[in-house]
């Protein structure tokens, strides 16, 4: 691999590397992200100067069947880091409604599952897991979520999309009995207004 620093800079003055030469996150978006803030940093605006890519919370997609999609830490990562007693895990398994109306065992049904990892006495989610059908569409929202702390009680007070199978991330038992913190800037929690912009004065 290729030694850079985290502004994508070699050794040598003016010779930069992206993308999976480097071994990082070898994911063909990950090297266009990358490769967009070296951009931005070296010919955008001065106020993108200190502009860099993030190698955290990257959403990643396993394109087999049924797929599978993970972001953050796992769970063992999880406790490593942050210690057994700091980790929350919320999990679940079930038929997607999709297969609801097949005449088929529900034993048969192909099956969905879901994994929080949450640390803290906020319960930010710091890891996201899903095997089943859909995964690999439902994760860049929650991809979002993440980059931005989201905790379960962010979670739990997004209202659900029925009947989907990305609803269950939202409705995951124990539902609302976590710590009532957001990780938001302005939190969400409890029926709060959403952000407004901020105006050009």
């Amino acid at each position: 691999y290729i030694s850079v620093n985290e502004y994508s800079e070699t050794n040598i003055d003016g010779v930069y590397a992206v993308g999976d030469v480097c071994g990082n996150v070898e994911l063909t978006p990950m090297a266009i992200a990358a490769g967009r803030r070296l951009a931005d940093r070296l010919f955008g605006h001065p106020s993108l100067q200190n502009a860099k890519v993030s190698y955290q919370n990257v959403p990643t997609v396993v394109f087999s069947h049924p797929p599978i999609g993970t972001i953050g830490l796992t769970e063992k990562e999880a406790i490593k880091k942050y210690g057994e007693e700091n980790i929350k895990v919320y999990k679940s398994k079930f038929s997607n409604l999709y297969y609801g109306p097949w005449k088929v065992d529900p034993s048969e049904k192909p099956k969905t599952a879901m994994k929080l990892v949450c640390a803290g006495t906020n319960e930010q989610v710091v890891g996201l897991h899903v095997i089943g059908m859909g995964a690999d569409e439902m994760l860049q929202g929650f991809g979002i979520a993440m980059k931005m702390g989201a905790t379960k009680a962010d979670f739990d007070s997004c209202v659900a999309i029925h009947p989907t199978a990305a609803e269950e991330f939202v409705t995951m038992f124990p539902w609302g009995l976590g710590s009532q913190e957001s990780g938001a800037k302005v939190s969400p929690l409890n029926g709060a207004a959403s952000p407004e912009p901020e105006l050009k004065k």
